[in-house]
């Protein structure tokens, strides 16, 4: 299952913030992977707040959204999907940016996480 945390200031968090946050990433995934791929995507918003939050050493009030995609590693290698990794982090980019606005783009960070085949599970069985 696709999985993505958001680490982001808890003042840019509110109800459509929200509901875009989770609902964009969800179709980020799909416009790559095909729509009914999107639908398993699971989405946790964790606010941090303003005075637990820094970049560089020091304190900031930047939205800063630091997205994480968990995924099987075979997913990024995918041959019917070139450019997996690439595309994705365009596709999340662009999620957030329409869920927060435009002036967030140069503060959002994305990363690719690879769970190798055998070492994740649902229900208590290896997937």
């Amino acid at each position: 299952m696709p999985h993505f945390t958001v680490h982001i200031s808890d003042t840019a968090l509110d109800e459509p913030a929200e509901q875009g946050l989770i609902r964009g990433l969800a179709e980020a995934v799909g416009s790559v992977y095909g729509e009914p791929f999107g639908r398993l995507v699971a989405v946790d918003l964790v606010g941090i707040p303003q005075r637990r939050r820094g970049i560089g050493g020091k304190p900031t009030a930047d939205t800063a959204p630091n997205v994480t995609l968990s995924l099987r590693e075979a997913a990024y290698r995918h041959p019917e999907v070139p450019d997996a990794p690439a595309r994705l982090i365009a596709a999340i980019t662009d999620a957030v940016v329409r869920a927060l606005g435009e002036h967030v783009r140069g503060q959002v960070t994305v990363a690719l996480l690879a769970v190798p085949e055998g070492r994740s599970g649902v229900g208590g069985r290896v997937a």
